[in-house]
């Protein structure tokens, strides 16, 4: 894979919510932009991830709070996720290596789904095993609130892992599904670390030592991460860059310098959150314009680093850990 991973200047991100906007707008275009309306519109697109040379693209399956969070809307997002984006020929899902190899050979836009909690699985193993069948290969626990598996950050007890949850780490390990840290409390941050052997992986965070927002991870949770061979997504989230009224890319720079210092620089990659977002960051407003955010970086650290950080630190781990 070291090879094929060599594209320069393309995008992996891993991390966008495009299948829980389809899964309540299902009228919505994630091919051109331009047939969407103004006001209710997605950041993620086809005409724009070509616009800013995507070659992989994480989606998530978020199912909002609003609705019953149960396995019916989460695998109409799986039918959404087949019938409105891998139905185009740009894109190529990736289940295994093979998939993901094949995909960077022929120039296609790698489409990797995940799973923003498991309140959806109801706590029922052969819907876990059903949904990795699917295609399904990174799990997060929970979103910001508890489920059945564990405490996100906003719940206000702050506990961990319950039983379940335990025994679903396990299950995962077993089936060879990731797990994903990202709306983990501390306390079930630690207790996941202490259970797994495996990589870890924090799809959408930054540093909480630059921005203290609790989303964020602590220098020790990062150090962790790393032990683990595991991958920390640079998100856009503005609240997650800066405690500052506005961000700007620049704002980005502190981040990635922050999680370098700490020995990040082969385990940092890029996890947008977008449309999982109603603020931006000025200069990414949506795939489009992340070509800002490349020439930065390429600017600050040059062509060799910033590689790593834009793509190859996230092939490397998928091409690493994704089953054969």
């Amino acid at each position: 894979m070291t090879n094929a991973s060599a594209r320069p200047g393309k995008i992996a991100d891993f991390h966008c919510d495009v299948l829980g906007k389809l899964l309540y707008s299902p009228e919505l275009n994630p091919l051109d932009s331009s047939a969407n309306p103004a006001d209710n519109s997605l950041d993620v697109t086809l005409d724009r991830q070509l616009a800013g040379n995507y070659m992989l693209q994480a989606y998530a399956i978020y199912l909002t709070e609003s609705k019953p969070k149960t396995i019916y809307p989460l695998l109409r997002s799986i039918d959404l996720f087949r019938e409105k984006i891998l139905s185009c020929p740009e894109y190529e899902m990736v289940r295994s290596k093979s998939d993901l190899e094949r995909a960077v050979a022929q120039g296609k836009i790698a489409a990797l789904l995940t799973l923003e909690g498991a309140d959806g699985l109801e706590g029922d193993w052969a819907l876990l095993r059903n949904v990795y069948e699917l295609g399904v290969r990174i799990l997060g626990l929970t979103w910001n609130y508890a489920n059945w598996a564990a405490d996100g950050v906003l719940e206000p007890r702050q506990g961990g892992l319950t039983a379940k949850g335990r025994e679903l780490v396990r299950i995962s390990k077993e089936l060879g599904l990731l797990l994903d840290v990202s709306h983990l409390t501390d306390t079930a941050f630690w207790e996941l670390v202490e259970l797994t052997e495996r990589p870890l992986i924090a799809s959408h965070s930054n540093a909480r030592a630059i921005c203290p927002h609790h989303r964020n991870l602590t220098d020790d949770q990062i150090r962790a991460l790393i032990a683990l061979d595991g991958r920390i997504g640079l998100t856009y989230v503005p609240y997650f860059v800066t405690d500052r009224k506005e961000a700007y890319v620049k704002d980005l720079l502190p981040h990635i310098e922050h999680i370098c210092s700490l020995g990040g620089e082969n385990h940092l990659m890029l996890g947008s959150d977008f449309d999982g977002i109603e603020l931006h960051v000025n200069g990414l407003r949506h795939a489009g314009e992340v070509g800002n955010l490349r020439e930065m970086i390429v600017s600050a650290y040059g062509t060799s680093f910033a590689e790593k950080l834009l793509n190859e630190n996230a092939l490397r781990f998928l091409s690493k850990n994704l089953p054969e």
